[in-house]
């Protein structure tokens, strides 16, 4: 027998705002946690006992928890869950951290400019080991990032991160090295093939390669 769940406070709520705060329509969301649109408009709008796998489909689909669309702990005092979930904090070696960032996906690009610290959110890939990165000629990270000497270039910050709110874990991973612009018509050759998506489309020809010195990470680990 299948088990089902009756709902611990509005589920229907929680699973619309945060459909909603994914910028997630009701057919996208169904079509990933591979439920009808019509019942997940009805599991919205009504009070719902839900099978256990639906709402474990559908915490997946939101990048959440169970527990979270339950709102199994939203009555508990901050302190109550911090007693009894303990934080662990682990340093990840280098080969960890290039293991965690291999996916590809999106970083965050931290550099100086003349008016003060600046910091990008950007699509990238892993290319033989270094971070590659997509965007405009003329842009921040070409107008700030050039040095105007033949090989030398600056050096910046790549970070990227997995925070799982609910269960406050997660891991992030600091890169630092030069901002290598990718020019040369070899160089052009290597990376075309590359399959680094800009979201923001448009003309976005200028790849950009860092290359790693630093790198470094943390986890935090829930008991």
């Amino acid at each position: 027998m299948t088990d089902h769940i009756t709902a611990p406070g509005d589920l229907g709520r929680r699973v619309a705002q945060r459909r909603r705060s994914l910028g997630l329509s009701r057919e996208q969301l169904a079509g990933r946690a591979r439920i009808d649109p019509g019942y997940l408009g009805y599991l919205e709008e009504n009070a719902a006992s839900p099978s256990a796998g639906t709402v474990d489909r559908l915490a997946a689909a939101l990048e959440t928890s169970s527990e979270e669309l339950l709102g199994a702990t939203v009555d508990l005092p901050p302190e109550s869950t911090r007693a009894t979930r303990p934080p662990r904090l682990e340093k990840l070696d280098a080969d960890e951290c290039m293991r965690l960032v291999s996916a590809g996906g999106v970083g965050r690009v931290a550099f100086d400019t003349p008016t003060g610290p600046l910091i990008l959110p950007v699509n990238y890939t892993m290319h033989e080991g270094s971070v590659l990165l997509r965007t405009a000629f003329g842009g921040p990270l070409d107008t700030n990032l050039r040095t105007g000497v033949e090989g030398v270039d600056f050096k910046v910050a790549f970070e990227v991160d997995h925070i799982d709110e609910a269960r406050r874990q997660g891991w992030s991973v600091l890169i630092r090295g030069a901002a290598h612009h990718i020019s040369s018509e070899r160089e052009q050759a290597a990376v075309t093939a590359t399959d680094v998506e800009p979201w923001a489309g448009g003309e976005r020809e200028l790849h950009i390669r860092i290359t790693p010195v630093e790198v470094s990470g943390r986890r935090i680990h829930r008991a």
